[in-house]
């Protein structure tokens, strides 16, 4: 508090610091929201494999449609990740400016990666609230509410064909789909950490999910 009852000014480089440090903070949560859909993606593989041995194709196809979705899903939060590294780069280039005395400056490069970040629900939330204090400490432009809101989940909805009959080839060792090009490759299972077993409770949960989608 200032003289006067006047609210003392931040410190700029006080700011960036701040601002830093949840970008990070929200970088080991993906890490951790990457490492939990991976446990269950491999769950899903080996509840495949199952189904194969008991020769239920339909059942195949929906757990090989939920592998594709945890994969691009996967895929999603890597690219997040990565541009939440390059915010924190600029973050430090504006750290360097305002050393210097020249003040912290708007960044389109930062604005265009907010806005892409504002879109991914997993970190929408944080990532608004970190566009608004960067619009506070002039770092970015005020952005339109309409387009922080949007998300693109939609993109899930749309799994390809093609994907999926991958899937269903390398995981039935050709018994089922075709080895076809796609563009999203499979995740090693020896990438994922702990155990693969499934409990009596995991597998209730499936099988209500697979009962779900039938319907």
């Amino acid at each position: 508090m200032g003289l006067f009852g006047q609210t003392k000014p931040k410190d700029p480089r006080e700011q960036i610091r701040e601002m830093k440090r949840k970008m990070r903070s929200e970088q080991r949560g993906i890490d951790r929201n990457i490492n939990h859909i991976k446990r269950e993606e491999l769950k899903v593989k080996n509840s495949l494999k199952e189904a194969a041995k008991k020769g239920d194709k339909d059942v195949c196809k929906i757990l090989a449609k939920e592998i594709v979705g945890s994969q691009r899903a996967v895929s999603k939060l890597y690219a997040s990740k990565a541009q939440i590294n390059s915010v924190i780069m600029q973050m430090e280039s504006q750290a360097s400016m305002v050393r210097m005395s020249k003040g912290i400056q708007a960044s389109t490069d930062v604005m265009k990666l907010m806005n892409k970040l504002t879109k991914v629900s997993e970190i929408s939330q944080t990532m608004q609230e970190l566009s608004k204090e960067m619009t506070k400490a002039g770092i970015i432009e005020e952005m339109m509410d309409d387009t922080m809101a949007m998300s693109d989940d939609e993109e899930m909805e749309d799994i390809a064909e093609a994907e999926v009959e991958k899937i269903l080839f390398e995981l039935t060792k050709g018994q089922l789909g075709t080895d076809t090009a796609i563009s999203t490759p499979l995740v090693e299972d020896e990438e994922v950490a702990g155990p693969a077993e499934v409990s009596s409770e995991e597998e209730e949960d499936l099988q209500s999910r697979l009962a779900a989608l039938r319907s």
